[in-house]
């Protein structure tokens, strides 16, 4: 598989020779363009995330937000992201021309999209009852119209690898989720979606695409704030076996940005969570974090392929 390196920089170098001669030294600034880095699932929780750590970083990159619907354009505007890079494409119904535009010129890819679960709310009055009685019961989930993790976790994330690999797009950062080893996984229970299924099939498409990728499964996701946390990496769901099984969203955005251009994030799969916030050292060097990571994910367990 080709590894395809993405780089940022700029450079301040002398002019020398002829337009040199004056009394005064001067100097030239080259810089290069930031990496164009389109980002699916923009407006969701953790995709906008991954959007304003890039607009936060506008001498590194170029981000291009992509949402399912016109409505979430005014919130990705208020971030800082130009009208033009905003573009609405819904991954349920169109096929890979449809991210034609979005992706023409890109460097790099972020897919962020998920189905999400509904919860049904007359279902609680059963979970009520339930511990009233001293018993047990979980609500029920079941899905939007157009929005099950077929259609999104599968189909749809095909389609924009399809479409990335038709747009020369070199890298492919994928936020998937833990759990995938096990199809008996209570999440592939929720509406009977059996999303940990699909989105491991998914990820299987990628790897075989020969994209140049980074598939990340983030364990718990929490909306507590980043950067505070020692992060810890494995494969095949082995962190599951820890106490502390979760990690905050701007964690796993900003792991998401550091693997578009890092070495040791070349053609990997792996699991995330971290510590408590009072417990180890907050992780900084992403390079080292994954450098002594040895191995990926072995998708010969519970393959979908």
């Amino acid at each position: 598989m080709q590894s395809v390196r993405l780089t940022r920089a700029s450079a301040i170098q002398p002019v020398v020779g002829r337009a040199a001669s004056k009394n005064a030294r001067r100097y030239t600034v080259m810089t290069m363009a930031g990496l164009k880095v389109a980002v699916t699932g923009a407006a969701g929780r953790t995709g906008a995330l991954v959007v304003k750590k890039l607009v936060e970083r506008k001498d590194q990159y170029e981000p291009r937000a992509i949402v399912r619907n016109a409505s979430s354009k005014s919130k990705l505007a208020q971030m800082g992201v130009p009208e033009s890079a905003i573009y609405e494409v819904d991954i349920s119904t169109g096929g890979a021309e449809a991210f034609g535009k979005a992706f023409a010129g890109a460097d790099a890819l972020v897919i962020a999209t998920s189905a999400v679960p509904v919860l049904k709310p007359l279902s609680l009055i059963r979970v009520f009852w339930a511990k009233l009685t001293g018993g047990k019961a979980m609500p029920d989930f079941g899905w939007k119209e157009g929005q099950l993790p077929e259609q999104v976790d599968w189909l749809g994330q095909k389609v924009q690898i399809d479409a990335a690999k038709a747009a020369g797009i070199k890298k492919v950062v994928l936020v998937s989720s833990m759990g995938g080893t096990d199809k008996e996984n209570n999440l592939n229970k929720l509406g009977d979606g059996n999303i940990l299924q699909w989105k491991r099939k998914a990820e299987q498409y990628l790897i075989a695409s020969g994209l140049n990728y980074t598939i990340i499964h983030p364990g718990g996701l929490i909306d507590e704030a980043d950067g505070q946390r020692e992060l810890l990496v494995g494969v095949d769901d082995t962190l599951l076996k820890q106490t502390m099984r979760s990690i905050p969203r701007g964690d796993v955005a900003e792991l998401s940005v550091q693997c578009l251009t890092l070495k040791a994030a070349d053609n990997r799969s792996f699991d995330v969570i971290s510590r408590k916030p009072d417990e180890g050292t907050p992780t900084k060097d992403f390079e080292a974090l994954l450098s002594g990571l040895q191995g990926n994910c072995d998708y010969s367990i519970n393959s979908q392929w």
